[in-house]
C-alpha cells in the first residue's frame, strides 16, 4: 500500500539509523538494561544503572546477587520485586546453561527469565542490528494511531509490522519508540509539528 510505504520513507529520513536511549556498555548491561526497562522508562533505568553495574559488574556477580541487596538497588523502579528475581534467575540460567555467555538467538533468549518476545528483539535489534520489530506501549500506540494495525495485542501487532514493513525493521522500531515518546504522545501528541500528520486519520489528533 502506498500510503505504509510513505510512512516507512518518512519514518527513516526523520530518524536516522536511531538507537536506544538506555546506556551499556557490554551485551550484559543491554540486557539487564532491557529487562529493567519494562513498563518504566529508560530515564529511570539509566539513574538506576550506574550504581547496579558498580555492584554486579557481570552474569557472576549477578547470579550469585543477595535479593534483598539487589532490590536496594532497583527499587525505584516499577515492579522491582519482580525484576530483581527475574534477573538473579536470568544470570543463573546464562552461567549454568550457556557457559557465561549470554545467546544470541531469539529461542534461547525467551527461554530466560524475565525475558519475553519484546525483549529478545531488543536485545538482538540493538546489539546485531538483526531485522525484528518489537512492540512497546509506544510502538503500539502509534502503530494504531497511524492504523497501520488494528491488532489487540502487542504479539499481533509486531506480525502486522513485520509484513508491512518487511525490512530497516529494527531502525523503524527504534523510530516509532522515539517518535510515540516525544511527538505521538499518549496525552496531547504534538500533530501540528508531526512530520506524518497528513498521513494521519487517528481520532486523537489536535489540529
Amino acid at each position: 500500500m502506498k500510503r505504509n510505504l510513505q510512512i516507512k520513507e518518512l519514518f527513516l529520513k526523520n530518524f536516522d539509523k536511531p538507537v536506544t536511549e538506555l546506556k551499556f556498555k557490554n551485551l550484559y548491561e543491554l540486557i539487564v538494561c532491557v529487562m529493567l526497562s519494562a513498563q518504566c522508562t529508560d530515564k529511570r533505568v539509566n539513574l538506576i544503572t550506574p550504581n547496579l553495574f558498580k555492584a554486579y559488574p557481570d552474569i557472576k556477580s549477578l547470579a550469585n546477587a543477595n535479593l534483598s541487596s539487589l532490590k536496594s538497588y532497583i527499587q525505584s523502579c516499577s515492579f522491582f520485586n519482580n525484576k530483581a528475581q527475574n534477573l538473579i534467575k536470568m544470570a543463573k540460567a546464562v552461567y549454568e546453561n550457556f557457559n557465561g555467555e549470554i545467546p544470541l538467538n531469539e529461542k534461547d533468549l525467551k527461554s530466560l527469565a524475565g525475558v519475553g518476545q519484546k525483549t529478545a528483539h531488543v536485545v538482538l535489534i540493538e546489539w546485531c542490528g538483526a531485522n525484528f520489530m518489537a512492540v512497546d506501549t509506544h510502538v503500539f500506540r502509534v502503530s494504531h494511531r497511524l492504523n497501520l494495525s488494528k491488532a489487540k495485542t502487542p504479539e499481533a501487532t509486531e506480525e502486522d509490522l513485520t509484513r508491512i514493513f518487511k525490512d530497516n525493521l529494527n531502525y523503524l522500531h527504534q523510530a516509532m519508540v522515539l517518535f510515540g515518546r516525544y511527538t505521538c504522545k499518549a496525552k496531547k501528541p504534538l500533530c501540528k509539528e508531526c512530520f506524518l500528520s497528513h498521513l494521519c486519520t487517528s481520532k486523537d489528533k489536535e489540529i
